[in-house]
């Protein structure tokens, strides 16, 4: 009987089924090959020609156009994985495309789907269950020097492997100072918390961990001062600019001399804004959006650092780690414009210093949570982007590691031994998801 394929045209005697597992196959193939003996990075050109040097699974997959539904499955089935674990998007792949390869023999030997797929369900509860009960050990029992290991396990098929010492070292010590507790008493570990920037120059070696939250800015004003002590910090979401009445709106004028009055009075409107701010106590003032010359000038003669076009994201992270809230207008429910001293974050210091060839500012010593940053030294961008990405990763095993407090050995040992477990496993049932419980051991 003919059948259609998923392009749409008329196979003879061919069944589907076969043609997406060979589709998909290939694309397992296509993965082995391109990434390659460990540490081997791959440069990828896309159309316009922005270049992508990477050995990250997830990485390389997101940039195949891959038009074939059963193969885009297992593309998607790497980019699941870099968000729910962070690391071991290249491990999936290949056991999914190989246990679909085993599955296809079997369905060709005339063993209905239905029989493979509950095959290797089972073979997954009892794998997941003789890992808890006889692989896992409690990192409470092995000391930070398992962490530090995990870490360097993350990197060793990475471009970071001939310094994973030196890294590894430094993950684990960002994702200890980053530890909450929440209202139920469970730890967390938040990768978000730990930000990484990224600077041109010097060797690998150069990158530093620093004991709070770094953003790319400077001082608006070269009169404003370099560091601030015992930080009070406002969170300004609307433009200080001068005052504009709103579209639509026309002003009749019959005095040319009630023209300067309205222009003071638009410039007014700013300064109050500006003075509003600096009278509930802050001495630190970061705004998402402009900040005019002349309001600069406010905050310069009260001693302030203003800095301004800071990143949404960046602000509402500093705004969460120092306790303040970010302020989206001054309008309070009376019509009054008014600004609470509660909406101020506070920290123990934030200054400018230059990194490389650029200005950073510091805030050190939240009040709320702690912040790390990391700021990462490389030859050039493609360099730095590719070190980023082997530093997520760690982070995430790190995150994981920490939060569920177990950890198996690597090497390969775990997957041996589920498949010496699953082997005699399969004996044991007399029904034919026997055959698909074994296939599974050979996978693995």
């Amino acid at each position: 009987m003919s059948q259609v394929s998923i392009f749409g045209q008329r196979e003879q005697g061919q069944d589907v089924r076969t043609q997406n597992i060979t589709a998909v196959l290939s694309l397992s193939n296509i993965v082995k090959t391109s990434l390659g003996p460990q540490g081997l990075d791959k440069m990828l050109v896309d159309d316009i020609g922005d270049v992508t040097i990477t050995n990250d699974g997830a990485t390389i997959l997101k940039q195949l156009e891959v038009t074939h539904p059963a193969a885009k499955v297992l593309c998607e089935l790497s980019q699941i994985q870099d968000r729910e674990v962070g690391d071991g998007t290249t491990s999936v792949v290949i056991l999914a495309a190989e246990l679909l390869r085993r599955g296809n023999e079997l369905v060709k030997n005339n063993i209905h789907p239905t029989s493979v797929m509950s095959g290797y369900r089972l073979a997954l509860k009892e794998s997941v269950k003789y890992i808890q009960s006889h692989l896992a050990v409690k990192v409470d029992s092995l000391g930070r020097e398992a962490l530090i290991n995990a870490a360097k396990t993350s990197m060793s098929s990475k471009l970071l492997n001939a310094e994973s010492d030196f890294f590894a070292e430094m993950v684990v010590k960002a994702m200890e100072q980053v530890k909450t507790v929440n209202h139920t008493g469970q730890a967390k570990y938040p990768v978000k918390a730990v930000h990484i920037l990224k600077t041109h120059g010097s060797s690998a070696k150069q990158s530093m961990l620093v004991d709070g939250y770094a953003i790319e800015a400077t001082r608006s004003a070269q009169g404003m001062p370099k560091s601030i002590a015992n930080a009070k910090i406002a969170f300004v979401d609307f433009n200080l600019n001068k005052y504009r009445l709103a579209m639509g709106v026309q002003v009749l004028v019959h005095d040319p001399e009630a023209l300067d009055k309205i222009r003071q009075a638009e410039l007014d409107v700013c300064k109050n804004r500006c003075k509003m701010i600096i009278e509930a106590g802050a001495n630190v003032i970061l705004c998402s959006r402009g900040i005019d010359d002349f309001a600069l000038k406010y905050f310069v003669e009260a001693g302030c650092i203003a800095i301004r076009r800071v990143p949404k994201n960046d602000l509402k992270r500093i705004a969460n780690n120092t306790g303040g809230k970010v302020v989206v207008s001054l309008a309070d429910i009376e019509g009054e414009e008014s600004f609470d001293p509660k909406c101020l974050g506070s920290c123990e210091r934030v200054n400018e210093k230059r990194v490389g060839d650029w200005e950073y500012m510091f805030f050190e010593g939240m009040a709320e949570t702690r912040a790390q940053t990391i700021v990462l030294r490389g030859a050039n961008e493609f360099f730095l982007a590719e070190v980023e990405r082997s530093m997520h990763d760690a982070l995430c095993v790190i995150k994981r590691v920490l939060e569920s407090n177990s950890i198996v050995a690597g090497g390969g040992s775990v997957e041996v031994a589920l498949s010496v477990y699953l082997d005699k496993f399969a004996r044991t049932l007399g029904s034919r998801e026997q055959l698909a419980i074994a296939e599974f051991s050979e996978a693995l």
